[in-house]
């Protein structure tokens, strides 16, 4: 994980790229991971002045990059390793959405200088929280389909329970958990995207 300021500095030709993503729901953490590693990308490129990521809820999420010619943001924008990024990012998240500025003025006070990447969750939450996925199905398939299949050998009646448990959970139970215990998993995402939303709002 990279952990950048938000903004850096402003010249006279930089340039602030802003893209609008529409995070896939139960990715939240993987699309996090993965734009705070382009950003981390993106500080090694000649002319990078600073970025960050903003949590935008249910809605959209953000990342945010500035550099400091509109030539050195193109070539990033143009590169190889945005490219394969970009390829990895699409299972996580749908651009929404993308504007350039140039010697726009800062809106992000002093407050919001630094943003960490958000850290994982403790290991014990995520034994919970796979736990919860998994008892629920392999019960039921243990009362309601295994009794009918004493005949089968063991190899194949196992292989069964474990496409059956494992498809339930990653396409079904997974996804509304990680929605459910989100706050609970992410704790500081979320008191990040309640600092937003109070700037946000008018005064």
């Amino acid at each position: 994980m990279v952990a950048l300021p938000v903004i850096r500095g402003v010249t006279s030709n930089s340039v602030t790229v802003t893209i609008a993503y529409r995070v896939v729901p139960g990715s939240e953490a993987a699309f996090h991971s993965w734009a705070w590693g382009v950003l981390g990308e993106s500080a090694r490129q000649p002319g990078f002045l600073g970025g960050g990521v903003l949590v935008g809820g249910e809605v959209e999420s953000h990342v945010i990059y500035r550099f400091g010619s509109e030539a050195s943001a193109r070539n990033w924008e143009e590169s190889a390793e945005l490219a394969h990024w970009s390829d990895r990012g699409v299972r996580y998240a749908h651009e929404t959405g993308r504007r350039s500025v140039r010697d726009s003025k800062m809106w992000f006070d002093s407050q919001s200088a630094t943003v960490a990447a958000p850290r994982p969750p403790p290991k014990w939450k995520l034994w919970f929280v796979n736990m919860s996925a998994v008892f629920p199905p392999v019960l039921l398939f243990n009362l309601s389909v295994l009794p009918y299949l004493g005949s089968l050998n063991p190899l194949i009646r196992t292989l069964l329970l474990c496409l059956a448990v494992t498809a339930i959970v990653t396409w079904i139970l997974m996804p509304r958990l990680q929605r459910f215990f989100k706050k609970w998993l992410y704790p500081p995402l979320q008191a990040l995207r309640g600092r937003h939303k109070r700037r946000a709002a008018p005064g």
